[in-house]
C-alpha cells in the first residue's frame, strides 16, 4: 500500500502545481519521517519509555507522523475498489487540503489551507463562548461566578485575557460545570471544532477524542518547558502556537515566543483534573491576541 500510495503522490494531477523537484523532495521529506517514527518507536520499546517520557521533538514528531498516516490510510482504503484509482486522482486533484499531506503543498498551498483551516475553528468560538455564559448562573462560588463573567466580557470586548485570569478559574473546570466529564453534548461538538476534530461523532467519542488530544498537548507544554522556547526555531515556534489554537502564520516570530510562554505558564499550572480549562483556552487565550482580529 505504501508504495502505492506515494506513486499517486507523484503522479497526481493535484501535484501539478509542485515541480518535480518539489515532489521529489516531498517524498524525502516523508521517507525520512517514517525512519525517524521507526527508530523512535523502536527505542520506546527497547527502553520501556512512555509517550510522555520522549523529549519534545520526539513526541510531537510522532503525534504529527501519525496524522500523517491516516491522510496515507484513507486513501489506501478508498482505493480498494477496482479502477478506483482513477477517482483517487481526481479527488487528490479537487480536494489536496483534505487528501495530501502537508510534504506535497506549495509554500502557498500551506499558507491558504493553515488561514481555511483557523477560520473553520474560529467559527466555533463565539458557540463557546455562549456556553460558557450559560453556565456561569450554574456556579455555586459568587468569586468564581464573577471572574467568569468577567473573562467572557473581555473575551467578546476584543481584550486578551491575562494569565492569572485563566489560572484563577481552574476550580470550575476541575468539576461541574466546566470539567471534562460533565460538558455537554453541544459543548463538545464546538469544542471539537475549535480543536478541528470532527464533531460528527457521538458524544461519548467526542469526549474521549478530546481528552486524549488535550493530554498529549498538555504533555508536549510539559516537555517544551523542560526544553525551553529559546531551542526552537521559528518554524517550530509558529507550529506550536498554531496547534493550541493561535493563527501563527500572520503573527511575528517574537510575540509568537511571547504567546507561547504565556500559555506555557498556564497550562504547566494545571493538574489532570483541571485539563478542560486547557481545552477552552485554545480560545480564550488566542481569540483575541495581537494579529489575529480581522
Amino acid at each position: 500500500m505504501r508504495n502505492t500510495i506515494v506513486s499517486w503522490i507523484v503522479i497526481s494531477p493535484a501535484s501539478m502545481s509542485c515541480t518535480q523537484s518539489s515532489r521529489k523532495a516531498g517524498l524525502r521529506m516523508l521517507w525520512a519521517d517514517a525512519k525517524k517514527a521507526r527508530r523512535i518507536k523502536a527505542n520506546m520499546l527497547k527502553h520501556n519509555i512512555k509517550f510522555h517520557q520522549l523529549s519534545y521533538r520526539e513526541m510531537e514528531h510522532l503525534r504529527q507522523f501519525r496524522r500523517d498516516v491516516i491522510k496515507c490510510l484513507f486513501l489506501g482504503i478508498i482505493s480498494i475498489p477496482p479502477f478506483a484509482n482513477y477517482l483517487v486522482f481526481l479527488l487528490m486533484y479537487l480536494f489536496p487540503r483534505q487528501l495530501l499531506i502537508r510534504h506535497f503543498w506549495t509554500p502557498k498551498q500551506q499558507a491558504d489551507f493553515l488561514d481555511i483551516y483557523h477560520a473553520v475553528r474560529k467559527q466555533s468560538h463565539p458557540e463557546i463562548l455562549t456556553c460558557l455564559e450559560r453556565t456561569i448562573p450554574v456556579i455555586s462560588d459568587a468569586g468564581l461566578r464573577w471572574h467568569l463573567t468577567e473573562l467572557c466580557s473581555k473575551a467578546q470586548r476584543g481584550t486578551q485575557p491575562a494569565v492569572n485570569d485563566i489560572l484563577v478559574l481552574r476550580e470550575c473546570f476541575s468539576d461541574h460545570p466546566l470539567g471534562m466529564n460533565h460538558l455537554q453534548a453541544l459543548q463538545l461538538k464546538v469544542l471539537s471544532q475549535a480543536m478541528l476534530l470532527t464533531p460528527h461523532l457521538p458524544p461519548f467519542l467526542l469526549r474521549s477524542r478530546l481528552k486524549n488530544h488535550t493530554t498529549v498537548i498538555h504533555q508536549l507544554d510539559k516537555a517544551l518547558a523542560k526544553l525551553g522556547i529559546g531551542e526552537l526555531t521559528s518554524q517550530e515556534v509558529k507550529s506550536a502556537c498554531y496547534l493550541r489554537g493561535l493563527n501563527s502564520t500572520h503573527i511575528a516570530e517574537d510575540r509568537c515566543r511571547t504567546w507561547l510562554g504565556e500559555w506555557l505558564q498556564i497550562s504547566c499550572s494545571l493538574k489532570e483534573a483541571e485539563l478542560s480549562l486547557l481545552l477552552h483556552n485554545v480560545v480564550l487565550f488566542s481569540t483575541n491576541y495581537i494579529g489575529t482580529r480581522h
